[in-house]
């Protein structure tokens, strides 16, 4: 028997290994929070922006072998004896868990390696990478919750670093407005939120996960429930930014550092999705759900104006950050696919579907993170904000120019890296599972998107500078984690067998299947 399985047989009976090490992916991050509040306590003016840098890579790096080593095991899978519950089933460790937990890890680890040049010379560095550890760390919970309050409280742990991080830039009139703003739409969602938590509660008597679908299943409060259900739904759409909780999206990402708005608009929406699938299909479940609550055709309608939305305000952009901000809220409309493609009965097609949702977040997160990573290495070179500005800039930096090429049309879901993949999987499925008309759609807006992903490589490759521009440096960090991002991208187009089947078989658990 090979070690991983050795360790998920311990850690599924009880034995050597106490059933918390589970958490350890969750953990890790934890711990490097922690390590970063110390370091900053400890020397509170620092800016050895190597050393905080450095511990928050290597803590994103233990967490997500700590993520792959536990998948590869079987950890809280069907093969080794269920999911592993924690903490008066507050908490659960199984596939999916682990599957989100290595997404997050991983756009973590690339925020953490650009962000040493991105950094470089400013005030309060320790503070920044402590609050990223600690959103990060959240948002694992967040994969892990079990109960609608655990639920609520994961993802408090992820906003409010969240809302700090991107008014970092204190001087920066744009990055305190976007702060203040992201903080006035997030608490109005908190409260929709927790609202609706309250009304499930009124109606079922309690918070765990199995025992509100039970309760639901026999309650004649149908409509406070099918309230409750929609208030829930509200506080994930603002975490996903999907309509109509979307506002906050493009003004949050342009004013944030950009490290921050590729960590927010690939981990923290992966996060949002992460607790969405858990709670519709576990707590909210088709099978045991009133009649009269039918929350797929909810996210039908979510998916639908989400995508088109999002693309067709992405098209008409100026600047490429803006750009890249409604672009993602297209991105989720797709994902939304994975909720609004679910049927009655057929468990097996509801795993595939979702499955190929999670599939496409973590390629998302590769290809997403990796844009915004070059747009903080063209702020650090001081090259402006509009795609005019982008003009001949391979002539300067052909590798980070083919890098975003890269980016652009794995994003648009040509076959140059996974997004090719992870995109048709995602469209064939629906299909499969008779929602055509939601592949069409998405389809479509994606053919749309090419228009607009293509304007940035035109700029850079084809058009002629319209000004001069120096580049006077390469940043080891940026460049670093640009890199990482696009070999990523890369390699997870000839790769991706692997990934969807890991994660239809994780989706695939919540439903029984």
């Amino acid at each position: 028997m090979s070690l991983p399985s050795v360790t998920a047989t311990l850690l599924q009976s009880g034995g050597a290994l106490p059933e918390w090490t589970a958490l350890a992916p969750t953990l890790a991050l934890a711990l490097t929070a922690l390590a970063l509040l110390l370091v900053d306590s400890i020397s509170p003016e620092t800016k050895n922006n190597a050393l905080l840098a450095g511990t928050t890579a290597v803590g994103s790096f233990v967490s997500l072998a700590f993520s792959g080593w536990y998948l590869a095991a079987g950890t809280g899978q069907s093969g080794t004896g269920g999911e592993i519950v924690l903490y008066g089933e507050a908490l659960v460790v199984d596939g999916m868990y682990l599957f989100f937990s290595a997404i997050f890890a991983s756009v973590a680890a690339m925020v953490a390696i650009a962000s040493y040049d991105y950094l470089a010379g400013k005030e309060y560095q320790g503070e920044f990478y402590a609050l990223t550890m600690l959103a990060a760390t959240g948002m694992t919970l967040m994969a892990s919750a079990n109960s609608l309050a655990s639920a609520f409280v994961a993802l408090e742990l992820a906003s409010l670093p969240s809302y700090a991080l991107v008014a970092f830039l204190k001087k920066n009139k744009g990055s305190v407005e976007a702060g203040l703003k992201y903080f006035l739409i997030g608490a109005l969602s908190s409260a929709i939120f927790v609202f609706g938590i309250s009304l499930v509660y009124a109606v079922t008597g309690s918070l765990l996960f199995s025992d509100v679908a039970e309760a639901l299943g026999e309650t004649e409060l149908v409509g406070v429930a099918g309230v409750g259900v929609l208030m829930i739904a509200g506080g994930f759409a603002f975490k996903t930014a999907s309509v109509p909780f979307h506002f906050w999206a493009p003004e949050a990402y342009e004013g944030a550092p950009a490290p921050i708005s590729g960590f927010l608009s690939s981990a923290s929406k992966a996060a949002g999705f992460a607790v969405a699938f858990r709670v519709f299909v576990e707590a909210f479940s088709l099978s045991a759900i009133p009649e009269g609550i039918n929350w797929v055709i909810l996210f039908q309608i979510l998916a639908v104006v989400t995508m088109t939305l999002g693309n067709f305000a992405a098209a008409t952009q100026d600047t490429v950050k803006r750009m890249l901000a409604y672009s993602s809220i297209g991105q989720a409309g797709y994902v939304l696919i994975g909720l609004a493609a679910l049927a009655g009965g057929a468990s097996s097609q509801n795993g595939d579907v979702m499955g190929a949702a999670m599939a496409h977040l973590f390629v998302y997160g590769f290809m997403n993170t990796g844009a915004f990573l070059f747009i903080a290495l063209t702020e650090h070179w001081g090259i402006g904000r509009t795609f005019e500005d982008f003009n001949g800039l391979a002539s300067k930096a052909p590798m980070a120019c083919a890098a975003m090429a890269l980016f652009m049309f794995s994003l648009a879901g040509l076959p140059v890296g996974g997004g090719f993949f992870s995109k048709y999987f995602l469209f064939a499925n629906a299909v499969f599972a008779g929602f055509w008309w939601l592949a069409a759609l998405g389809a479509i807006n994606s053919a749309l998107s090419l228009f607009y992903y293509s304007r940035v490589v035109k700029a850079m490759w084809i058009e002629d500078a319209t000004s001069e521009f120096e580049i006077r440096s390469k940043p080891v960090g940026l460049y670093a984690g640009i890199m990482i991002a696009a070999v990523g991208t890369f390699l997870l187009l000839p790769a991706f067998g692997p990934i969807i089947e890991t994660a239809q078989t994780a989706a695939s658990a919540l439903f029984g299947a």
